[in-house]
């Protein structure tokens, strides 16, 4: 017997905050699988679904992190205006995109982000001598970045490819987000999850926005979707403390690469 979509939506949403709290970019990269193989949505409608449920956990995490002041606002904001004005053009595209590629496209980059990961677990930390050659360094004296030319430029850069994604594949765009923050910054980790989740509310909501204006959002499983990710996160901040780590990451890349070899199997049936 087949559950009824309303009744599976919710709980196919609390697996994507769930995933969201433990890992600060997981969540919004398994919505869309979750909705096209669990509710059976094309490309076109899970996208703009998983960018409404990641945006208010997303927005729920940040305002706690913003409460603990662990959120670089300024840093999110210029990162998430550089999203906010991209993330059309990313639903544009999809709207115009056939389903097929669209899904090979998704797979492929669910493949690089586990792939990713994996190897980023098997490779030598790097010194901390290289974090001189971040351009946004934090200052010592006020705890805030030290803003130049450099450091503008790779945030917005960052916003702008989050952005694109995001309206294009209905990603939150964490796993852009924190790689380029640990990457280009010298902040702690908690400061990273929290700013990126800041930066994914701000472009998210670009993104449905955009959706809703074309016409593509699936309201009656769109709102029951997000309401089960907005409790799954609530959920998994409980148990962050205690999965968190590097098993948890190495958990989630595996899973990233299991999905996108059903997703590269559905393709290849359809083209068959």
């Amino acid at each position: 017997m087949a559950i009824d979509p309303v009744i599976l939506a919710p709980l196919l949403g609390s697996v994507v905050g769930l995933v969201l709290a433990l890992t600060g970019a997981g969540g919004g990269i398994l919505a869309v699988p979750l909705l096209v193989f669990g509710l059976a949505l094309p490309m076109q409608q899970a996208g703009p679904i998983g960018l409404l449920a990641v945006g208010l956990a997303a927005g729920l995490g940040a305002l706690l992190g913003l409460r603990s002041g662990i959120l670089r606002y300024r840093a999110a904001g210029l990162i998430g205006l550089c999203g906010i004005l991209a993330a059309p053009a990313g639903v544009w595209l999809a709207q115009r995109i056939p389903n097929l590629p669209l899904t090979l496209a998704f797979a492929l980059l669910l493949a690089w982000t586990g792939g990713r990961r994996l190897w980023r677990r098997r490779s030598p930390p790097r010194a901390a001598a290289a974090a001189v050659d971040r351009p946004c360094r934090l200052d010592p004296a006020s705890g805030r970045f030290d803003w130049n030319r450099r450091c503008a430029r790779v945030l917005a850069g960052t916003g702008v490819l989050s952005g694109l994604l995001s309206g294009l594949l209905g990603v939150g765009g964490g796993f852009v987000i924190i790689p380029a923050l640990g990457r280009h910054s010298d902040l702690p980790p908690a400061s990273v999850v929290a700013t990126s989740l800041g930066v994914m509310t701000l472009v998210a909501f670009g993104g449905v926005a955009a959706a809703a204006l074309g016409g593509s959002m699936v309201w009656p499983l769109a709102l029951p979707f997000a309401g089960g990710a907005v409790a799954g996160l609530l959920l998994g901040r409980m148990l962050a403390a205690r999965l968190a780590g590097e098993r948890l990451q190495q958990g989630f890349a595996v899973l990233c690469l299991v999905v996108a070899g059903l997703l590269l199997g559905r393709v290849a049936v359809a083209v068959i």
